[in-house]
C-alpha cells in the first residue's frame, strides 16, 4: 500500500511539472513579440556598427548604391569559400556603386582581423557583437546575404554558399542603374 502512494505521489508530481511547462510555453509564444519577418521589398533596417579600423558603417550612408550585405562567421566553411570570390567581386563593383559589407556574427576582433588578414580582403568588415543586426534581419543560419538596392529595399535574400557567378549577378542586380 505504502508503494503505491509513493508512485501516485511521483506521478502527481511529474505532471504537475509538465503542465506547467506546457503553460509557460504556450504563455511564451502567446505574449513573445512579433519579430516582423524581411522579405523582399521590405526597407532595408538601418544600423551602424564599427569595422576593424574603427570606422563606423551606417547602412543609410549607402543610400544611392546598392549593397551586398553579408552576414558570416570565421568558423563557417561555405562563408570561407565564398570570401575571396566576394573580394574579387567587391573590387569589380565599387566604382560602379555597388558596396559590400561583410557582418561578422559576434565575434572577437582578433579572430576576424586574422580571417581578413589570412585571405587579404579589401572590403569593410564589421562585427555585431550583440547580435542585434543579425535578429533584425532574422538570419540564421550562415552564410547568409541580403541584396540592397539603391532605395534601400530589400531586392534579394540568398542563403548559403555563392559561387562567384552567383555573386557578380547579384551585385550586377542591385547595381544602380
Amino acid at each position: 500500500m505504502e508503494k503505491k502512494k509513493k508512485r501516485l505521489v511521483i506521478r502527481t508530481i511529474i505532471l504537475a511539472v509538465l503542465v506547467l511547462a506546457i503553460g509557460y510555453t504556450v504563455y511564451g509564444t502567446a505574449t513573445k513579440d512579433k519579430v516582423e519577418l524581411l522579405a523582399v521589398g521590405s526597407k532595408a533596417p538601418d544600423f551602424t556598427l564599427v569595422d576593424l579600423n574603427g570606422e563606423k558603417h551606417k547602412l543609410s550612408d549607402y543610400k544611392g548604391q546598392g549593397v551586398f550585405l553579408n552576414f558570416w562567421g570565421t568558423w563557417c566553411k561555405p562563408c570561407e569559400k565564398e570570401m575571396p570570390a566576394m573580394d574579387r567581386q567587391y573590387k569589380a563593383f565599387k566604382d560602379q556603386g555597388v558596396q559590400t559589407l561583410a557582418v561578422n556574427i559576434a565575434q572577437t576582433d582578433f579572430e576576424v582581423q586574422n580571417f581578413v588578414d589570412r585571405y587579404e580582403l579589401t572590403f569593410p568588415v564589421v562585427i555585431d557583437k550583440t547580435k542585434s543586426v543579425m535578429t533584425a534581419y532574422n538570419v540564421g543560419n550562415l552564410p547568409a546575404t541580403l541584396l540592397i538596392d539603391p532605395d534601400g529595399k530589400v531586392a534579394k535574400i540568398v542563403t548559403g554558399e555563392m559561387t562567384e557567378a552567383k555573386i557578380a549577378s547579384y551585385m550586377e542586380l542591385v547595381k544602380p542603374k
